[in-house]
């Protein structure tokens, strides 16, 4: 009795942290996913117009090329040169966006998750103060003051709510939203942004060491399991992106972009399946290999490694693969690559590194690819004896041990329905159906294309069928479909919907259940009762 009454905390406790890490790596998700348009943009302005570009640009790319990067930088060097080079001319475009724009981007999308529109104005005008007192791009800082700012802002506006005199209510928010944004951007300029350079400096400073003695293929140790168990945004979009923004400015290019993203080892995986998985494992890989390597929704082939766990082997191997050929050629991205598709990992790759990146996706591939294929060569005579269900169950329980529930991905692999109960009947007509995930991207909108596609087969287009992300859901869809685990947190900010969970996005009976219900709520009784 002892003995189980203690077990029983230890693993709420670890379930309960890898649930904490889930959601904080969602939230840093929610502040950069919106704006992966813009890191784009930067991105191709980069590749094109700097000096070492496509089409070298001096008014574009800016004529300071590495110190254009930092404003306080172009100004010294364009004080010293007095040869009549206008301000705008040598900053270009590339250092007012990374320096200015994409900070305030995010912190305007951390602001607007805690406080709405009046939290991202606030947060902006704070993140303002933060990025020109600092000396290196402040996106982990627009991370930090962005929601901190809008939640300060919050709990100010929540100590004279209710006794303000009516025909005052939009004098005191504007000087209370005025007053407390100045405020906070003079406190970051002098206090935060000094700290926040200092801290990325130093995480800097440790890529670097790891790089000179070389290190950094041992990242793939943490990043590929990571990936498995959900856990990446928080490592890719809390430390990587901003060390990899970091990198570009005093290199034009980092690899930190291609640690996570790198499609080559779940393209290896899924293509051992497809050469020697059984049953509906092998059938399924082929589409998943689409989807993945094109469509950049790497975690279509988590289910794979879930149900054969030693294949986490062949996932980090690969990704250190590619790693270590970045850093032979030294080769990297000049942004982001998300989602992670081979298309935008090519149009994020600067000119000169275009053999490095190939062959890091192309060798990551080949080795994931040949350890997982001497795992599943190893296992298949014993899988074709005993079947694939015998694979599942264990998979089920090894996600258990994992993550402390059931697991989604193989339940919907072997076409049973875990975790999701039949889809009640509805009480009446269904005009709205919201799909929700972390980011409100990626797998979301393809479970929301699968469906919307049944639903027009079933001659009911009509429907509105939209994905969005968790924390931007608002009440009033009549159904919101979410993974298992995020169901819970769907159901507080869309109290009045009804919820369903699906297992994996790309294939739940789900789906086939609510395109019936649809169509029985559409049809009239009568014509119901006579069939």
């Amino acid at each position: 009795m002892s003995a189980s009454a203690a077990a029983v905390p230890t693993v709420r406790r670890g379930k309960s942290a890898q649930v904490r890490v889930q959601r904080f790596g969602a939230f840093l998700t929610s502040m950069i996913m919106p704006n992966l348009p813009a890191f784009l943009a930067w991105g191709l302005i980069t590749t094109l117009f700097i000096a070492a570009g496509w089409t070298p640009n001096g008014i574009l790319g800016g004529f300071g090329n590495a110190d254009a990067m930092s404003w306080q930088g172009a100004a010294t060097a364009l004080a010293q040169a007095k040869d009549g080079t206008t301000f705008h001319q040598y900053v270009g475009l590339v250092g007012p966006m990374i320096t200015y724009l994409l900070p305030l981007l995010i912190a305007n999308a951390g602001g607007r998750i805690v406080y709405k529109d009046r939290g991202a104005v606030v947060a902006s005008i704070v993140a303002v103060g933060m990025i020109v007192g600092s000396t290196v791009p402040m996106f982990l800082g627009a991370m930090i003051v962005g929601p901190a700012s809008a939640w300060v802002m919050k709990k100010i506006d929540s100590i004279w709510a209710g006794k303000i005199r009516p025909g005052f209510e939009m004098l005191v928010d504007m000087f209370s939203a005025g007053i407390a944004g100045a405020a906070m951007a003079v406190g970051a300029f002098f206090l935060f942004a000094p700290v926040i350079t200092s801290v990325s400096k130093a995480l800097g400073h440790v890529v670097d060491a790891m790089a000179s003695h070389q290190l950094l293929p041992l990242m793939s140790l943490i990043v590929e399991p990571a990936k498995v168990l959900f856990l990446n945004n928080a490592i890719g979009n809390g430390v990587l992106v901003p060390l990899g923004a970091q990198q570009v400015t005093q290199h034009g290019q980092s690899l930190l972009f291609l640690v996570e993203a790198n499609p080559g080892p779940g393209f290896g995986i899924l293509l051992a399946y497809a050469l020697l998985g059984v049953g509906v494992a092998k059938s399924s890989a082929p589409g998943a290999i689409i989807i993945q390597f094109f469509g950049g929704i790497h975690e279509v082939y988590f289910p794979f490694v879930l149900m054969k766990p030693a294949l986490i082997i062949a996932a980090i191997l690969g990704g250190a693969t590619g790693v270590a050929t970045n850093v032979v050629f030294g080769s990297g991205l000049r942004g982001p690559a998300a989602p992670g598709s081979i298309i935008a990992v090519l149009a994020a790759t600067p000119r000169g590194s275009y053999v490095g990146v190939i062959l890091s996706v192309v060798l990551s591939a080949a080795v994931s690819f040949v350890v997982a294929a001497v795992i599943l060569r190893a296992q298949r005579r014993r899988d074709l004896e005993l079947g694939e269900s015998g694979d599942l169950s264990a998979a089920i329980a090894q996600t258990e041990a994992n993550k402390g529930k059931s697991s989604s991905a193989l339940g919907s692999l072997s076409g049973a329905a875990a975790g999701s109960a039949a889809a009640p009947v509805a009480a009446g007509p269904i005009h709205s159906i919201v799909f929700a995930c972390d980011a409100g991207m990626g797998s979301s909108a393809m479970g929301a294309s699968i469906l919307r596609d049944k639903l027009r087969k079933a001659g009911l287009s009509d429907i509105s069928v939209v994905n969005k992300a968790v924390a931007n859901l608002e009440d009033g869809a009549d159904i919101v479909i979410s993974q298992s685990e995020l169901t819970d947190r769907a159901r507080r900010h869309a109290p009045s919907s009804r919820h369903l969970s699906v297992d994996n996005f790309l294939a739940s009976p789900v789906y086939d259940q609510v395109v019936a219900e649809a169509k029985s709520a559409a049809t009239p009784a009568g014509d119901r009762s006579a069939s």
